[in-house]
C-alpha cells in the first residue's frame, strides 16, 4: 500500500472525486488532479459522506472548540486525522458589522469579512495550507505553483512554517517586491521568460517530470476545499444564519467556487436553511465569466479573452476554475457584475474609512460590485449582505496611493507651530492653556 493509499483509508468521510464535465467518479487515492478524459478542463469536485460527518461534528460541538483556525472544521475537510497541521494560524478572520457603509448604501445589514489579516495577507493562505497538508500526506518532497501574486506568497509562507521546500515559477516581468517576498520565505523562485500562461504550463510539465506536488488553482481540486472554510466562518459568525447575499471579486474563480461549496456543505448538513446568492464581481477589463453568464455561453469551449485591470489578483484571460465559478452563480440565483478600474480604486478609501478594512484593489472590487449590484436591483435594501475582502491593501501600495490621489485625499503640510496647524485645519486658533 502506498503512502497516499494508507492516508486515504484515514479520510473515510470523503466519498469520491467527481469530474464536473462528465460526472466520472474516482476514489481519492486513484487520481491527484484532473479527470484524464478531459485534460485541463476535467476539474474535480470532492464529494463527502455528510451522514458520517454529522456524527462527528455539529454547531454545538464547534461552540466549545477553542481552535480558532480553519482546522476547527477538520471533519469537513479532505485531510487525514493523523497528518500534522501547519503552525501558522490560518482562518477565523473577523466579520465586521459595517453599519456606516450599510447606511451609505441604503442597506439594513452589511458585514465585511477581512481576509487581509491572514498570515501572508490574503484568503489564499487557506488554499495553500491545504496544499501543504496534502503534499505531506503524499510524502511529496517539493510543492510547486505558478503565480505572480497572492497564491505564491501564501504557498511560500505556509510552506516555510513547516520547512516544506517550494518551487515557484513566475513571469520574469513580476514586480520585484513580490519576488522579494517569495525569496524571503525561502522559496526557490524561477523567473520564466514569458507570460503567466508560459509559467503555468512549465510548472505542470516540471511537476510531472520531477514528482512535485502542484498547488495550481483549477488543477488541484483541494484548493476549493481550503477556500470553502470562509463560508463556514461566515455562517458560524452569524449564528448559523446564512446571509442573503455574498459579493466577492472573481478572477480565476476558485474563491467563489469555494464559497459555493462551503455553503452547500452546510446546507446538506442542515446547519443553514438556505444557500446565499453569490454575486461575482469582475473588472470590466477582465470579464470572462460575466460574458459567459450573460450570454449563456459554453464555459468549457469559450476561448480566452485579453485581460487587463489594475486589480491584478482578479485578472484572468481564461479563469482556471471557470466551471465552478459559473456554477456558483447560476446555482444560487446570483449574478455577475462588472466594475471599472476607476470604481475599484474609488472603493479602496471608501471601504477603509467606512469600516477600517484596508483592501487591495481585487478585494475592494467586492464593495464596488455591491454598489453596482444595488443599482441594478440585484441586491435589495432589506437583505443581509456580506462583502468578502480577500486581501490587504499592503499588497499593492502603489494602487492605494493612486486611489487616494484620484479621490483628492492629501496630507497637510505645516510648520511646527500651533497657529499654523490650526490654520491648516481651517480652525481659528484657540486660547493657549494657562
Amino acid at each position: 500500500m502506498t503512502a497516499a493509499q494508507d492516508t486515504a483509508t484515514l479520510i473515510d468521510h470523503v466519498h469520491h472525486l467527481e469530474c464536473l464535465v462528465c460526472g466520472s467518479r474516482y476514489a481519492p487515492d486513484e487520481i491527484d488532479y484532473l479527470c484524464p478524459d478531459h485534460g485541463d478542463d476535467g476539474i474535480l469536485d470532492v464529494v463527502y459522506d455528510y451522514e458520517l460527518i454529522a456524527s462527528r461534528l455539529s454547531p454545538s460541538s464547534l461552540a466549545h472548540d477553542r481552535d480558532h483556525s480553519m482546522w476547527r472544521y477538520r471533519p469537513l475537510l479532505p485531510v487525514g486525522s493523523q497528518v500534522p497541521l501547519p503552525p501558522l494560524r490560518v482562518g477565523w478572520t473577523p466579520l465586521y458589522d459595517a453599519r456606516r457603509l450599510a447606511a451609505e448604501l441604503g442597506l439594513q445589514r452589511l458585514w465585511v469579512k477581512d481576509e487581509g489579516v491572514q498570515p501572508t495577507g490574503s484568503l489564499k493562505d487557506r488554499a495553500s495550507a491545504m496544499a501543504v497538508v496534502k503534499a505531506q500526506e503524499r510524502g511529496a518532497q517539493v510543492v510547486a505553483t505558478a503565480s505572480t501574486g497572492n497564491a505564491a506568497a501564501a504557498l511560500a509562507g505556509v510552506a516555510a512554517s513547516v520547512g516544506q521546500p517550494t518551487v515557484i515559477l513566475v513571469p520574469a516581468t513580476a514586480p520585484e517586491a513580490k519576488v522579494a517576498q517569495l525569496l524571503a520565505y525561502g522559496a526557490t523562485v524561477l523567473l520564466v521568460e514569458g507570460s503567466y500562461g508560459d509559467a503555468f504550463s512549465l510548472s505542470m510539465r516540471a511537476a510531472d517530470r520531477f514528482g512535485w506536488y502542484v498547488r495550481n488553482t483549477g488543477v488541484n481540486p483541494y484548493m476549493s476545499e481550503g477556500k470553502k472554510t470562509t463560508a463556514y466562518e461566515i455562517a458560524e459568525q452569524l449564528g448559523w444564519q446564512a446571509p442573503d447575499v455574498v459579493t466577492v471579486g472573481v478572477g480565476d474563480g476558485c474563491i467563489i467556487g469555494g464559497l459555493h461549496k462551503g455553503f452547500r456543505d452546510l446546507h446538506a448538513l442542515g446547519w443553514i436553511d438556505r444557500i446565499p446568492r453569490l454575486v461575482g464581481v469582475q473588472a470590466a477589463g477582465s470579464d470572462y465569466l460575466a460574458q459567459a453568464w450573460e450570454g449563456d455561453e459554453d464555459i468549457v469551449s469559450k476561448p480566452a479573452i485579453n485581460a487587463a485591470t489594475v486589480a491584478d489578483s482578479i485578472s484572468a484571460g481564461l479563469p482556471a476554475d471557470r466551471i465552478k465559478a459559473l456554477r456558483a452563480v447560476t446555482d444560487t440565483g446570483g449574478a455577475y457584475v462588472r466594475v471599472t478600474d476607476e470604481q475599484i480604486l474609488a472603493a479602496v478609501p471608501v471601504l477603509a474609512r467606512g469600516c477600517g478594512v484596508f483592501a487591495e484593489p481585487a478585494a475592494a472590487a467586492a464593495y464596488a460590485g455591491l454598489s453596482r449590484a444595488i443599482e441594478q436591483g440585484v441586491v435589495g435594501a432589506d437583505e443581509t449582505t456580506v462583502v468578502l475582502a480577500t486581501g490587504t491593501g499592503l499588497k499593492d501600495v502603489p494602487s492605494a496611493m493612486r486611489a487616494i490621489g484620484d479621490a483628492d485625499i492629501r496630507a497637510l503640510h505645516v510648520v511646527p507651530d500651533l497657529d499654523a496647524l490650526a490654520e491648516a485645519l481651517d480652525e481659528p486658533p484657540s486660547t493657549e492653556r494657562q
